[in-house]
């Protein structure tokens, strides 16, 4: 059975069966049926799926972002703002597929060189619960566009979310078995991937969860995108206008409990500043307000699951064992975690070498430019990173210099359907969103006429 746990309070919200081996199968043939006739749909069609799925999320977006709220615990303000995104996503997709899929004309001693972008087949996702919509339409809009199907394995503790997300689709008119949610554990991906009809596989989620996918995409020749864990460098040079610096900390530190792979983590702060930073940012964590998230005043929720504030709380534990020093917060309460900081972090302690999911902000000093990008690029991560001074042109060189996916500079470090979104070392490999992300799951094909 998969088990959905409000996390405020750990009651439960609902239970559901997992899919059999037979069931399995129907789906796979489904989705096989399904694909012959959507790979020769045009843009146009699939476009109006879209275009329609992103009226019906803004229509029941309360409605939506509660389901969010009581299965992963963000508050609701947040889960208002995903069920948005999710919508924007849609419609710059459904507007932009056709563009960025169009032939295109090479010259060469040939009467006529081109490359096309066809779909493959069904695409599995393997998402996350930090993210239940936005993950996943992250990865469907594209890949759905493309003319493939969709197969969405989501993590179990958001299992309504995952049948919501499939009944959106299919009351936007796609057709029967062109996105189905599969109600399954981990112990069936394997066999999933096996599947003639799977010719790919998405997956954001932790290191470990990505080499285990990577791996069995590999073995069964099957193209993989992984979306993987961060421990994203804030770098505050001593030219940062540190009001909008600290505002910024600490939404990108705290936003959805911070539980998000491209929330700041280490936070590299010029020695010159360093102390008034670290105070600032102090007042701004203890003016968070952390409770019910379904309460309009709350700023802060749970952690998803106890399992992972213990974890967080362990972290902090042995950080401040080896040297860290608690600056405020801390304090766990099942799976509430109070917004922490934690000053004096070095390389070596598991604030500064680990990624922490959730709202634990760790501060580091830098004597200059280039120790500060030393201490950026001392991680085994590199998704994203955020530069902050009031010289644009130092901020770029910078940038240039941080090992990582994405570099934002005096910007929250996002994601957005027109920029192309993942990393490199650790965090993964592959890119979503943008023209090169929805090139990822389609058959680049080179077609020579002599």
């Amino acid at each position: 059975m998969l088990k959905s746990i409000h996390p405020f309070d750990q009651s439960v919200i609902d239970e559901f069966p997992v899919l059999t081996v037979h069931d399995i199968q129907a789906k796979l043939d489904k989705a096989t049926l399904a694909f012959s006739h959507w790979k020769k749909t045009t843009f146009a069609q699939r476009s109006d799926v879209l275009l329609k799925a992103a009226a019906i999320l803004r229509k029941n977006k309360e409605d939506y972002a509660r389901i969010i709220t009581w299965e992963m615990g963000k508050v609701i303000s947040e889960s208002r703002a995903e069920v948005e995104k999710c919508a924007v996503g849609c419609e710059y997709f459904a507007r932009h597929a056709e563009a960025f899929l169009a032939d295109k004309i090479i010259k060469t001693e040939a009467y006529k060189s081109l490359v096309a972008h066809q779909p493959i087949g069904a695409v599995l996702a393997i998402m996350p619960w930090n993210f239940p919509f936005w993950q996943v339409f992250r990865y469907a809009a594209p890949a759905l566009m493309a003319g493939n199907v969709g197969l969405l394995k989501h993590a179990s503790n958001v299992t309504r979310c995952s049948m919501t997300i499939e009944k959106i689709f299919h009351e936007a008119g796609i057709p029967d078995g062109v996105f189905q949610s599969l109600l399954i554990d981990n112990s069936a991906v394997e066999s999933i991937l096996e599947a003639k009809i799977v010719q790919g596989v998405a997956l954001t989620g932790s290191e470990a969860a990505g080499s285990k996918v990577g791996a069995l995409a590999g073995k069964n020749i099957k193209k993989s995108v992984l979306e993987l864990g961060g421990s994203d460098p804030f770098i505050v040079l001593e030219d940062a206008d540190l009001d909008l610096t600290v505002k910024i900390a600490t939404q990108s530190r705290m936003q959805n409990a911070g539980q998000s792979c491209i929330a700041a983590k280490r936070f590299i702060v010029h020695q010159k500043i360093k102390d008034e930073f670290v105070d600032r940012f102090r007042q701004s964590i203890d003016a968070l307000q952390q409770g019910n998230p379904f309460d309009e005043k709350i700023t802060t929720g749970p952690l998803a699951r106890v399992d992972l504030a213990e974890e967080l709380e362990k972290q902090l534990k042995q950080s401040v064992l080896q040297g860290a020093q608690l600056v405020t917060g801390g304090e766990r309460d099942g799976s509430n975690f109070r917004p922490a900081l934690l000053n004096n972090v070095k390389p070596g302690i598991p604030a500064f070498d680990e990624e922490t999911f959730g709202p634990l902000a760790a501060v580091t000093t830098a004597a200059s430019d280039q120790e500060a990008i030393a201490f950026a690029n001392a991680s085994r991560y590199g998704l994203g990173a955020s530069v902050w001074t009031k010289d644009r042109e130092r901020g770029e060189r910078v940038a240039r210099e941080i090992d990582a996916g994405s570099v934002f500079i005096n910007a929250l470090m996002k994601s957005d359907a027109r920029l192309p979104f993942g990393g490199i070392k650790k965090s993964g490999y592959g890119r979503e969103l943008s023209e090169e992300g929805i090139h990822e799951f389609v058959n680049i094909k080179t077609i020579s006429i002599a």
